[in-house]
């Protein structure tokens, strides 16, 4: 079975298992991968640049060759283990489900009047203080987190794994929770931390346009989406996350950003879709979690055309041209993953 072939099974098999089962309580693939890299951390640390860069690369160079030796393993064996491995790759990357029930538990703690619960709760979702957040900021909060996490926790893996099959899965998600964990500007991370946010910024970079226009198809304001993205995404102080959040505020009718506090740390930001948008509401935390399940599945199928289209190129390995084992054009021998 075409590698192309292998892929579409595979990814959709895993977003099935994820949609079904969510992430595991205990023993998560991530998790284990994030303790690893928290030891790396501990042996490597230095306040500077090149002690990260290196971090970095040990990481996410580590899960690629974790990928790349999964893929091989199950190369020359029937198409049901390729897209078995392709499929627990996918499931074990992506985290769609999780991100939808922890906004739709905040939004439930909201709706019954328990702030405090919501607050508890919070931290699961993004890393804001949540004593500084009223109701209405913390339904914001849940609203940026959804659109953002679309694409961190599924588009863009689902991007790099048409890119380059089960390694691109692990290695976006790698250099995703390495940003998470060592890629922002507290002290201890400013330098050390630098490569890996770099590297999520390359990275994200496709997942995050990915993501911007399938909101922009699936939402129920495609005109405001554009619009928004158009106007306001480049006032974001991150390159990924405005356009995701921008398109989303346009898509909903909704205004986000402002005000941020992170652990003590207050940071104004632009307003994204200011001019037409109104203030969330707690019912716009389900129209999110809704509007990224739709993207989910828009962006699954773009990337499934992009995989087909990547292996039927002349001159790739059972790509239209290219002559197979009796040296005739033909489809013996195309590239599996």
């Amino acid at each position: 079975m075409r590698a192309d072939r292998v892929f579409a099974y595979g990814a959709t098999a895993g977003l099935i298992g994820d949609r079904i089962l969510g992430d595991p309580r205990r023993g998560h693939p991530v998790a284990a991968f994030g303790r690893a890299a928290a030891a790396v951390e501990r042996a490597l640390w230095r306040d500077d640049r090149a002690r990260g860069v290196v971090h970095t690369l040990v990481c996410a160079g580590g899960a690629a060759a974790v990928g790349a030796l999964a893929a091989r393993a199950v190369r020359s064996r029937s198409a049901a283990a390729r897209i078995a491995v392709t499929a627990a790759a996918t499931w074990a990357v992506v985290g769609g489900t999780t991100l939808g029930r922890e906004a739709r538990a905040i939004g439930g703690a909201l709706a019954a009047g328990d702030a405090e619960v919501a607050r508890e709760r919070l931290p699961h979702l993004c890393g804001r203080d949540p004593q500084a957040l009223d109701e209405q900021q913390m339904a914001r909060a849940v609203v940026e987190s959804v659109a953002e996490n679309t694409s961190d926790a599924v588009v863009g893996a689902l991007v790099w794994g048409a890119v380059a099959g089960v390694p691109g899965l692990l290695a976006f998600r790698a250099v995703n929770t390495l940003d998470a964990m060592v890629g922002h500007k507290s002290p201890r991370h400013l330098r050390y931390g630098w490569a890996s946010a770099r590297l999520d910024d390359l990275a994200g970079w496709p997942g995050a346009r990915l993501t911007a226009l399938a909101a922009v198809v699936a939402g129920p304001d495609r005109r405001g989406a554009v619009r928004a993205w158009r106007a306001d995404a480049a006032e974001h102080p991150s390159p990924n996350a405005g356009p995701v959040e921008a398109s989303f505020a346009g898509a909903l009718g909704v205004r986000l950003g402002g005000t941020l506090s992170y652990g003590g740390r207050v940071e104004h930001r632009a307003v994204l879709n200011g001019a037409a948008g109104r203030p969330v509401e707690l019912a716009d935390i389900e129209r999110a979690v809704r509007l990224s399940q739709q993207v989910t599945w828009l962006a699954l199928g773009t990337c499934v055309a992009l995989r087909y289209a990547v292996s039927r190129r002349p001159g790739r390995p059972g790509g239209p041209g290219t002559p197979g084992k009796s040296g005739k054009s033909g489809t013996y021998g195309r590239g599996r993953t």
